[in-house]
């Protein structure tokens, strides 16, 4: 397992992504290199979907104003008795589950695939807003259980009463 991390970590080089830069403490062990996760406050190893993972979390935080306390990464749900993950999932103040995130690595297309996973966890969680990105490309969907439809939005919105 240690050999296959450290291929990946020595193989992905941090890329630029269509979000703002932001600060992150990395270190590394060997070959491996690991980014320092501030809502677990533990360090990680650098793959290319922490990398974005880590990119939209801070997005979250600063640029929409969505209070550390409500995000949680990597949780676990029950899908058609498969565990699974959702990447990012932010809660609003009475801890209903409000934002899905979806990460891929920037070297993932954004495809009905992509937009299908997502989908499916959210057939778990219900949130108000659908997020899919892999750091070059974001997809907003607010949704409309009533009508059983979705619509694209340019942009998220940020946390005012969340």
């Amino acid at each position: 397992m240690l050999k296959i991390l450290s291929y990946f970590s020595t193989m992905f080089k941090p890329v630029a992504l269509n979000l703002p830069p932001y600060a992150f403490k990395l270190t590394q062990k060997e070959s491996i290199v690991f980014i320092f996760d501030e809502l677990r406050k533990k360090y990680l190893v650098l793959t290319p979907e922490e990398w974005v993972r880590q990119h939209f979390v801070q997005f979250l935080i600063i640029q929409k104003k969505y209070p550390k306390t409500l995000i949680k990464l990597e949780g676990g749900l029950k899908l058609n008795k498969l565990q699974r993950r959702t990447d990012i999932l932010v809660f609003d103040k009475s801890g209903e589950a409000h934002i899905l995130v979806e990460c891929k690595a920037t070297s993932i297309k954004i495809t009905q695939d992509v937009f299908e996973q997502a989908a499916r966890y959210n057939m778990v969680h219900k949130v108000k807003y659908l997020v899919i990105t892999n750091g070059l490309q974001h997809y907003y969907c607010v949704m409309d259980y009533k009508k059983n439809s979705y619509q694209f939005l340019k942009e998220l919105p940020e946390c005012i009463k969340c």
